[in-house]
């Protein structure tokens, strides 16, 4: 009964101890901070603001699609030669003065603001596909530095745990030279072990000395 009682007490006690003892968790080295700007699609973007577009819209940009066809360049050419046998008097000059006015003023002065305006729609599509450009290369070079942070809270903490080792060898009379005796690796340690070896070292002679 007494063992019992003796086992029942230091059960309770132990318990006790780790309830009142905080749990320590791991410690967060870096907090990811995400960027904010979401890819999109623009080829998709675009079809959905033509979609949206009014009628004088669409249309702008069927006719500056038609006009850089090859029909269109062969109609042009149709005209040229019907205004060339004009003016040579081998046709009617009614049909001359037509020829004429259809490709001198009414082409030059109706194609040409749809032709800007099909040219606005399309290039839409441009400044879209630029903007998207700058905003992933924004995202990428914020991921980039979020990586290098990273790194840097990593090599800080290694070195931090590599000096924590190093004052538990020498609390428990253990040195460098003789782990590097005794064939352990230390290659990560190297670059502030050999420092703390050359002058926790007395055997090594002073400039004085030499």
């Amino acid at each position: 009964m007494q063992e019992e009682n003796i086992s029942a007490s230091a059960r309770t006690a132990t318990t006790s101890q780790t309830q009142t003892q905080p749990q320590h968790h791991t410690r967060v080295l870096f907090r990811n901070e995400p960027h904010q700007h979401q890819p999109r699609n623009v080829n998709l973007l675009h079809e959905t603001e033509q979609a949206a577009s009014g009628f004088n819209s669409r249309l702008a940009v069927a006719l500056t699609k038609g006009v850089g066809t090859m029909w269109t360049a062969y109609i042009f050419t149709v005209l040229a030669i019907i205004g060339l046998l004009g003016l040579l008097g081998w046709l009617n000059p009614f049909t001359f003065l037509l020829a004429t006015w259809v490709s001198q003023q009414f082409l030059q002065l109706v194609l040409l603001p749809v032709i800007m305006v099909g040219q606005n729609v399309l290039g839409r599509k441009a400044e879209l596909l630029a903007d998207e450009q700058f905003h992933t290369t924004m995202s990428t070079y914020h991921d980039i530095e979020q990586i290098m942070q990273h790194l840097s809270a990593q090599d800080a903490e290694l070195l931090r745990q590599a000096r924590m080792l190093l004052h538990l060898l020498e609390k428990n009379g253990i040195s460098p030279q003789q782990l590097e005796s005794e064939g352990a690796t230390t290659s990560h340690l190297d670059s502030f072990v050999q420092p703390q070896a050359a002058v926790n070292d007395p055997t090594t002679p002073a400039e004085g000395e030499k």
